[in-house]
């Protein structure tokens, strides 16, 4: 997908989480970006999320402000709703997931590149789910559970209120493809297709815990509050790990991207040394799923950084197997 580009103080954030999330492991610390904003007055959460606001921003795109239990506060959830939607009132259309990285949030997807004229005339939602200012999609110890909002609030939410149908795929960049990768392992059968875009895939690894920790700090969050101690508290660290979890992903169509980083980098050394650092989370994570017998399409590429500019691309190598999965135009 071509790049497409707005200024915004959130954008240079977003260019410079990689640089940031690496910086942090070696001590350096940096301004704490704002948290995702959300519209309208509190209302009362009910035992589902609500919606109460939606915003138009174009003919498709639509920002929602939903009242999350799950959260205890109410989150953004951008859509991009199929054309001719408000024209068929009784079609009902598959949902395709997309999720933001590290330092962040829910706009990413349509800041960084066309999705939405990529899915004109396909038939489908395209649901852009907040995750936090770390971007993990995971239950925090005693805290926000961004796998429930994610994974059953907004798709509640979806079909009640934009008529969704029970067919959905998921993919994410960085901590997204962490969490596309851990949804579905954790709720088998409730995605057709995962796809992840250096994504931190096996999160006890050897130097990704701190990597974790790291994002967690950047963000003026205790490192323990996500899942406690990777030691002391191993066994939350393995149950919330899609290694640990590949069995769950038997029968999924799944898609695993990757780069080496500095080995064979162009010399933009930040984002590069970050994506190194995932090189051998993503190669566990594929052996694992080697061992079981679980099918994957794996696109291990010289060099690359943490960047959109190997997203994008992987975005669309991976398009013909989530629009099979979504049962859509490729």
């Amino acid at each position: 997908m071509p790049h497409r580009t707005a200024a915004t103080s959130r954008r240079t954030v977003t260019k410079a989480a990689a640089a940031t999330g690496l910086a942090a492991l070696f001590g350096a610390r940096a301004a704490t970006p704002a948290g995702a904003t959300t519209a309208g007055a509190t209302t009362t959460d009910r035992a589902t999320a609500t919606a109460r606001a939606a915003t138009r921003l174009g003919p498709r795109t639509v920002d929602v402000s939903v009242a999350s239990p799950a959260l205890g506060r109410r989150a953004p959830l951008r859509l991009i709703l199929p054309t001719g939607f408000d024209a068929r009132p009784e079609r009902t259309y598959p949902v395709l997931y997309l999720l933001h990285g590290a330092h962040d949030d829910h706009t990413s997807w349509t800041r960084e590149t066309d999705i939405e004229a990529f899915t004109e005339g396909r038939d489908l939602i395209v649901a852009m789910p907040d995750a936090g200012p770390t971007g993990i999609p995971s239950a925090w110890r005693g805290g926000p559970d961004y796998e429930t909002f994610q994974v059953r609030e907004v798709p509640a939410l979806l079909a009640r209120d934009y008529r969704a149908s029970g067919v959905r795929a998921v993919a994410g960049v960085s901590t997204g493809g962490y969490g596309a990768m851990a949804h579905a392992a954790r709720h088998p059968g409730a995605f057709a297709a995962a796809a992840s875009y250096s994504g931190i895939l096996d999160t006890t690894a050897p130097g990704v815990p701190p990597l974790v920790d790291a994002i967690v700090a950047r963000e003026n969050l205790l490192p323990p509050s996500l899942w406690g101690n990777p030691i002391l508290n191993a066994p939350t660290w393995r149950d919330f790990n899609p290694r640990a979890r590949a069995a769950g992903l038997r029968g999924t169509p799944l898609y695993v991207s990757s780069g080496s980083g500095v080995v064979g980098g162009a010399g933009d050394w930040l984002p590069e040394a970050l994506e190194s650092a995932l090189w051998p989370s993503a190669h566990g994570f594929t052996g694992a799923l080697a061992l079981l017998g679980v099918a994957v399409t794996t696109h291990f590429y010289t060099g690359g950084g943490h960047s959109w500019t190997y997203w994008r691309r992987e975005f669309t190598a991976s398009w013909p197997m989530l629009a099979r999965a979504l049962g859509v135009p490729e």
